[in-house]
């Protein structure tokens, strides 16, 4: 990883897939500047575990998991979820020395598939992005204004609340990407403390009403009401573990550094889920959760955290709800910049957004185009009065979680390729048995999110934003080759 601001204009030679699309005088990579930074294992777990919110799913999707899933059985779930993307994650870590630069999805799907199915992934992967980074304000607005009006404050505006929160991440966001590190490592572990401080009451105390739930190694439970839409729910809780990749350029060793932190972010989201949602579960009785997550999904984890940590117990919880779903925003937003900041560097964007910052190393420009681009969307939603949460974060949310799974199972086939086409040494369960086990479960999620997308973003059947998030994803692979034949930038 070069350490300098000093453009880079060394060419590096078309694989056999670039060939097919452009002449190698058109693949010369274009002067680009490099991102800055020291990101130790520790760092980007800590970036990529608060994209996932783990506050935010105890909270929020794993009650619906519960309500309209698979009861009891849902915490099971999260270990057949976590076990596919540990799968996936054996092709993706091991295909890093292949994959020189940055950009997660797309710099593997270009390496194995073409650059025009590279640029698609791009395309696509910003479109995901973005949405769920602008589509977390929808909650964040409405969950501060809650909360404040809870200590005395006036009833005001949901957007009000999301533009100070809006202010607060693109000032980080211009900065190094350590400073950013530090307050995710912060908020994070607080979110994650107060809700082991509830797991570990709950289960020094013997359980809740009816003893420890037996529900996750239950077939009955396991089996019972609707699995698959259970699986859904526990995809949606892993968004954001894949970018690791992202930040390649900013972390030392990077061959070393990325299998680390996507494995070990995998294994603390999965173990975390798994652990609280069978706690939350326990704690309120295994024969009454799904009657009572049903009815009270968006409050369950409250009042259960009062009832066993008391009333400074359920003041904290409310109060890290907002900051979880914050730091959730500012992951993604260096996601999101990181993205522009490739694209640019290759000559898909505006050659200037791929400029690093000369004095922090970041990509500033770049943050500030993610900013102005969320600030739109949100204005939009206020202008056309889109209720924040039921409309704005749904609608935006659907288009992630369609967006993710493709990338992923696109990224799943991508990799097998790349093992095919190098030399290597690997063996056989690294480049093909795990990778493909993988890219089936992918493959299943990817179903399940195609069938249950209508209720994703609430409507009654296949309907116009059902079909339209469709259409969208359909437009962005296509742009792929289409600006493939108009840029002379080689994606690794």
């Amino acid at each position: 990883m070069a350490d300098t601001t000093i453009a880079d204009r060394s060419a590096a030679p078309p694989d056999a897939a670039d060939a097919t699309d452009a002449p190698e005088s058109a693949v010369v990579p274009p002067e680009v500047r490099r991102l800055r930074g020291s990101l130790g294992v520790a760092s980007i777990v800590f970036i990529v575990v608060a994209a996932a919110s783990p506050l935010g799913v105890i909270g929020g999707p794993v009650p619906l998991g519960i309500a309209f899933g698979n009861g009891a059985g849902f915490p099971f779930v999260f270990i057949v979820v976590t076990a596919v993307l540990l799968l996936f994650a054996v092709g993706f870590t091991n295909a890093t020395p292949f994959v020189k630069s940055a950009g997660a999805f797309f710099a593997y799907v270009a390496k194995g598939l073409g650059r025009g199915a590279g640029l698609g992934a791009a395309f696509a992967a910003l479109l995901s992005y973005v949405a769920l980074e602008a589509g977390v304000f929808g909650l964040f607005g409405p969950g501060a204004n809650e909360l404040l009006k809870s200590y005395g404050a006036p009833d005001i505006p949901w957007w009000v609340y999301a533009a100070i929160g809006f202010v607060v991440v693109s000032a980080l966001g211009y900065f190094k990407i350590e400073l950013s590190g530090r307050v995710l490592a912060v908020l994070l572990i607080a979110e994650v403390l107060i809700v082991l401080a509830l797991d570990a009451v709950v289960i020094f105390s013997g359980g809740g009403p009816e003893g420890f739930s037996t529900g996750i190694v239950d077939p009955a439970h396991i089996l019972s009401g609707a699995p698959g839409f259970a699986i859904l729910f526990a995809i949606l809780s892993f968004i954001g573990f894949e970018a690791t990749a992202v930040f390649r350029d900013e972390a030392r060793d990077p061959e070393r550094t990325i299998p680390r932190a996507t494995y070990i972010a995998l294994i603390l989201i999965g173990a975390f889920y798994t652990l609280s949602s069978w706690v939350l579960i326990s704690a309120n009785g295994q024969s009454t959760i799904v009657e009572n997550a049903s009815e009270n999904a968006g409050t369950i984890l409250a009042t259960t955290t009062e009832q066993y940590l008391g009333a400074v117990g359920g003041h904290i919880i409310q109060v890290l709800f907002v900051t979880s779903l914050f730091a959730c925003i500012l992951s993604f937003h260096n996601i999101v910049s990181r993205y522009i900041f490739t694209l640019a560097g290759r000559g898909v964007l505006p050659h200037a957004l791929g400029d690093a910052h000369a004095r922090h190393g970041s990509p500033a420009r770049a943050s500030l185009t993610a900013s102005g681009t969320v600030a739109v969307l949100i204005a939009a939603a206020v202008a056309l009065g889109l209720d924040p949460i039921g409309q704005f974060y749904t609608w935006l949310g659907g288009i992630s979680s369609v967006g993710i799974v493709l990338l992923l199972v696109l990224t799943s086939v991508a990799v097998i390729v790349i093992f095919r086409r190098t030399p290597n040494e690997l063996g056989a369960w690294k480049t093909i048995v795990a990778p493909g086990l993988g890219l089936a479960g992918l493959a299943l999620f990817a179903a399940l999110v195609f069938v249950n997308l209508p209720v994703l973003v609430a409507e009654d059947g296949y309907g116009p934003f059902s079909w339209g998030i469709i259409a969208l994803f359909v437009l962005a692979f296509a742009l792929g080759p289409i600006v493939s034949r108009r840029v002379s930038a080689h994606l690794e």
